[in-house]
């Protein structure tokens, strides 16, 4: 049977991948940094009628990462989706804050896909889906160690597509927008400082974008799709918001387009 191990699934994106990768048939390994927290996913599971195997899993824990993938055996479709997000631009953030993001959101990815890639590769098959964001591709006011994090995550990502496509191995990205879960709850924010008006004009942009977002169900489609189709592709947007977001940028070969659209975000009275 195939086996996916898919990380970060206690809610939103991760919890409905989970389910509905299992509604395929697929053997699903479903990692949550603690387990006594994973009332909500055992829910899931039981009104969907699938059986998941929960396991706890720091992703920053390199470790506990090479154990995971020790005891559970080879795997054939890995989701990295354990994120972290931060508010915050440059001045205000600390060495301490920048290595975090790198921890979550683009070291712990790479490691687990290495972890994973010498059983693919043997095999010759394999998927690697790792959900990055629209800030992965377009850089945003206040989001300057999420969005660096994930442009980082997305050119690892990249470069390793068609090294390990002849061994049968395919990687893609997955892109949501604004997404409706629990994911802001965590977010770390930074002290405003001298920037305290702009970083509000930025915030309450984002709540508004947040109050009519996608909701996480749907957008697990975009990743369970990325992860079974029979027609690979590297890059993937779960909406058509985060497809007109995400070509802002990939569209823009001098720069002025995104800074333009980004910099009405943080615009205030004067």
């Amino acid at each position: 049977m195939t086996l996916a191990l898919v990380t970060g699934t206690s809610s939103g994106i991760g919890l409905h991948t989970a389910i509905e990768l299992a509604k395929t048939g697929v053997s699903i390994v479903a990692t949550v940094r603690d387990t006594s927290r994973a009332d909500a996913l055992r829910s899931a599971a039981s009104a969907a009628e699938v059986e998941l195997d929960i396991r706890a899993l720091e992703v920053t824990d390199a470790a506990a990462a090479e154990a995971l993938i020790e005891a559970v055996g080879p795997v054939d479709i890995l989701v990295n989706n354990a994120g972290r997000g931060a508010v915050g631009t440059l001045e205000q953030l600390s060495d301490a804050d920048l290595q975090a993001q790198l921890d979550t959101n683009y070291l712990s990815v790479a490691r687990l896909t290495r972890l994973v890639l010498p059983g693919m590769r043997e095999r010759g098959r394999g998927r690697i889906v790792t959900v990055t964001s629209v800030g992965g591709a377009v850089g945003q006011p206040f989001a300057d160690a999420y969005c660096g994090a994930k442009f980082a995550v997305e050119g690892l990502m990249q470069s390793l597509a068609p090294v390990v496509a002849p061994f049968g191995i395919d990687v893609s990205i997955v892109e949501p927008a604004a997404v409706a879960s629990s994911f802001t709850d965590s977010v770390h924010r930074a002290p405003a400082g001298p920037y305290s008006e702009l970083q509000q004009a930025y915030l309450d942009r984002t709540a508004a974008s947040f109050a009519a977002a996608q909701s996480a169900e749907d957008a697990a489609k975009a990743v369970v799709e990325a992860a079974t189709t029979s027609e690979p592709k590297f890059r993937w947007q779960t909406s058509e918001a985060a497809v007109r977001f995400a070509g802002l940028s990939l569209g823009d070969l001098d720069g002025s387009r995104v800074i333009g659209v980004t910099s009405e975000w943080i615009r205030t009275g004067s």
